[in-house]
């Protein structure tokens, strides 16, 4: 019986390592599969962070209407499986592994390809779009994965809209080291004569995002200035707000996911949502309501328990960071924090630490340092916990090179524990049946 180590060992075999960005491989590799991107209507999702909700939002909504929806979203916290879901259901490993098949043995067949590889996210890209092809799916959300311009996502042809959710700094190195070039990057995707929705919550970038659609013809909407967003209430068990734009007001809307940033996140959702009503006739409000109400996006200010309340957040890079703490602050803000934080050593993390040593001043938060086990990339617990020394903690800054006990010893002594820093973390403690 196949198993998703099979998936993934199988196109770890064929694949050149590392991140390539670049469109020619995998171009090349799908006209060989017959450009199963193109056999069905695709809403393309990009951003540095929200992305991943957005896209459940809208997932989530279009099956509340009845359409057969994909979603493919990376990277997985537990398994490949959950990269693509067909009506929020992983497929078996061993429908993966015969579209991996497929792709391998074209690239194998191909003396270009033999020669120049496709990446892992290329293959894994490639073997997704053939199955929602064999799907029949009538909607698919697709996320980027990193950019979008260069990104294998952007080969989709038939995007009907595209999302662009909050843009900040990450992954210079291949994007660029300013906000404008990184932004450039991700708005390069919008297609001619679509609409294409930013959030707009990075006032300097919309003159750029209008640009872009006015190059080719996109239709613009900025969240932010077109939509009305009003009513809201946040608390830990869920939001609540009066969404209001041309094609789509609704009150009172719903979310089962916590934090500030998943209203805004949501308002993007609703914005792309809207300017689609005139395609897909059953995107009704009660649709949009059921689905907001419904979706769900674990490892984003995701609670695991109550006693005590445990919080599991990926976000990796300052600006992520900063939003877990406005939103963390304004819910448990008086209370004691415990924060468990492992971190890749090529993030931000010096700036990381210092945001998050001011989510609450009275009592001040605690940190306990932890790792990733068995990850080169992840920066060790006693690295992670010198780089803090000097930060304002409630105690001496502890290092866990175990994440498991790193969470025990937070739980024992806080009422909140936030566990955050990489969604690598928050994987390896899901997998390993913690909460």
């Amino acid at each position: 019986m196949a198993s998703f180590d099979d998936v993934e060992n199988l196109i770890t075999q064929y694949a050149s390592p590392g991140i390539r960005p670049g469109l020619e491989r995998v171009s090349r590799l799908l006209t060989l599969l017959g450009n199963p991107q193109g056999k069905y209507p695709a809403l393309h999702v990009v951003g540095t962070n929200g992305k991943g909700s957005t896209c459940a939002f809208l997932d989530s909504v279009f099956r509340a209407a009845n359409y057969k929806t994909v979603l493919y979203t990376s990277p997985h916290l537990e398994s490949p499986g959950e990269r693509l879901t067909v009506n929020g259901r992983p497929l078996p490993p061993e429908r993966w592994l015969a579209s991996a098949e497929r792709a391998v043995q074209a690239v194998s067949k191909d003396p270009i390809l033999r020669d120049d590889p496709p990446s892992y996210f290329e293959l894994a890209t490639a073997s997704a779009f053939l199955l929602a092809e064999e799907e029949r799916v009538e909607a698919a959300v697709v996320e980027a994965g990193l950019g979008g311009r260069l990104d294998a996502t952007n080969l989709l042809t038939d995007v009907v809209c595209t999302a662009a959710a909050s843009v900040s700094m990450d992954h210079i190195e291949y994007l660029g080291n300013t906000l404008e070039a990184i932004a450039g990057e991700k708005f390069a995707v919008v297609r001619p004569g679509a609409p294409a929705c930013y959030l707009g919550d990075a006032e300097s970038l919309i003159p750029l995002f209008e640009r872009f659609c006015a190059n080719v013809g996109a239709i613009p909407f900025v969240v932010s200035r077109d939509a009305r967003v009003s009513s809201v209430v946040v608390t830990d068990l869920g939001c609540s707000f009066d969404f209001f734009a041309p094609g789509l007001e609704l009150k009172d809307v719903k979310t089962g996911m916590i934090g500030q940033y998943q209203v805004s996140n949501a308002a993007l959702a609703l914005s792309a949502l809207a300017r689609l009503r005139g395609r897909f006739s059953r995107l009704t409000d009660e649709a949009a309501l059921a689905g907001m109400r419904d979706a769900r996006w674990p490892g984003r200010l995701e609670i695991v328990s109550r006693a005590p309340l445990v919080v599991l957040d990926g976000g990796h890079n300052p600006d992520g960071v900063k939003k877990l703490v406005e939103s963390a602050a304004k819910l448990w803000g008086g209370k004691k924090i415990g924060l468990v934080y492992g971190v890749m050593r090529d993030k931000e993390y010096p700036l990381c630490l210092e945001i998050l040593s001011g989510v609450s001043e009275n009592p001040r938060p605690a940190l306990y340092a932890t790792c990733v086990p068995g990850m080169e990339r992840s920066l060790s617990a006693r690295d992670t916990a010198s780089a803090a020394k000097n930060l304002p903690w409630r105690a001496s800054a502890s290092a866990f090179e175990n994440p498991l006990d790193a969470v025990a010893a937070a739980s024992g002594e806080n009422e909140v524990v936030l566990v955050c820093g990489s969604l690598y973390l928050i994987g390896w403690l899901k997998s390993h049946k913690v909460f």
